[in-house]
């Protein structure tokens, strides 16, 4: 267990790697990993009020909208008051980074800076388990079996928004819903900015800055 409640987000565009930087972090610092995908997809499963609700939008191929999302989100952080954790995926608007405010206060802010190029050859490589949220790459993380998830053997898809078509629109909404988030949290200087094209090499950098925050679990995890 972290010895100090941090509250940490990392941010970044779809494809830039942030669930394997925050489960890395949680692994040496011992910090509880919050995706926002997870618990959307959790509340759906227990079919609870706003589970229900981003599921209508979501059989009709729509995104969720911000406040049903937030909503999410806040109602689960809510619950852990008492524990240190990083969140993964929130906030993506200024309204999500607003309704964060009235809840915690936040220490540190990672932002990682995926080139473009980098972003939509990802993404165009990425396919997922629909169930389960389980994220494969062709390319350097492929599934044992082509076209199927290793644990459940069940088919995988390709998200419409994975698609080649679909990723350059995407990330150019994802750059301006995330511009004034950035700059929230640049002028309460606690934004750190991580710029490369692989995880690994990033990785060593974002770890000497987490540690300067709290000890790490063993000193051995940067390796």
């Amino acid at each position: 267990m972290a010895s100090k409640l941090l509250r940490a987000v990392v941010l970044g565009p779809p494809g830039s790697g942030k669930g394997t930087v925050c489960e890395r972090i949680a692994k040496s610092f011992g910090l509880h990993h919050l995706s926002s995908g997870q618990f959307l997809r959790e509340n759906i499963r227990a079919n609870s009020d706003v589970g229900i609700l981003a599921k209508q939008y979501l059989e009709k191929g729509l995104l969720v909208p911000d406040h049903v999302f937030t909503r999410v989100m806040i109602t689960e952080l809510e619950k852990m008051q008492t524990q240190p954790w990083l969140l993964d995926g929130f906030p993506r608007t200024l309204g999500q980074a607003e309704a964060l405010d009235t809840i915690c206060e936040l220490d540190l802010v990672i932002s990682l800076n995926i080139p473009f190029e980098s972003l939509k050859d990802r993404l165009s490589a990425r396919w997922i388990h629909p169930a389960s949220g389980r994220v494969y790459n062709m390319e350097f993380n492929p599934p044992q079996v082509h076209g199927v998830d290793d644990v459940t053997g069940e088919p995988l898809i390709q998200r419409e928004d994975d698609k080649p078509e679909a990723v350059a629109a995407r990330l150019r909404k994802y750059k301006d819903a995330a511009k004034p988030v950035m700059e929230l949290y640049k002028n309460r200087g606690i934004l750190h900015s991580f710029s490369g094209t692989e995880t690994n090499k990033i990785w060593p950098y974002v770890y000497s800055l987490v540690s300067s925050k709290i000890p790490p679990l063993q000193a051995k995890e940067a390796n």
